[in-house]
């Protein structure tokens, strides 16, 4: 799915929420199918999240950015933009979530990336990774 030996560094363009001191990432594959992975921390070591790309789950999801978020990761078209949604791990698997409201968007180009929060509020916070 996503080929992590392209993108050896992630730099956030603004820090996550709650995590003003982390602004080098790295992606890490999880799972042997690509589809979990790691948005692990370079500056603190023990600050990790997991991400899945939307397309396994969320097939329809194709969110859009602004044109001032897509100037400042260097976006010029689709086959600049990895959309990787945050997973909120829940006690089971039918209680997992992902956050279809702030996706995490890395151009692979630049590896220049920033959670963007999206004006559509349909989008839940907490969608169920299963349906």
């Amino acid at each position: 799915m996503i080929d992590t030996m392209d993108i050896p560094v992630i730099e956030l363009a603004h820090p996550m929420p709650g995590f003003p001191a982390d602004a080098r990432f790295a992606l890490v594959r999880l799972d042997d199918d690509g589809v979990l992975h790691g948005f692990r921390s370079l500056d603190s070591e023990d600050l990790q999240f997991v991400v899945v790309p939307p397309a396994p789950f969320y097939p329809d999801y194709a969110p859009e950015i602004g044109d001032e978020v897509a100037a400042e990761l260097g976006i010029s078209g689709d086959s600049d933009v990895l959309v990787l949604l945050v997973v909120r791990a829940g006690a089971s698997l039918a209680d997992t979530t992902v956050n279809l409201r702030a996706p995490l968007v890395v151009n692979p180009t630049t590896r220049r990336a920033s959670q963007v929060i999206l004006e559509d509020a349909d989008l839940p916070l907490a969608a169920p990774l299963v349906a």
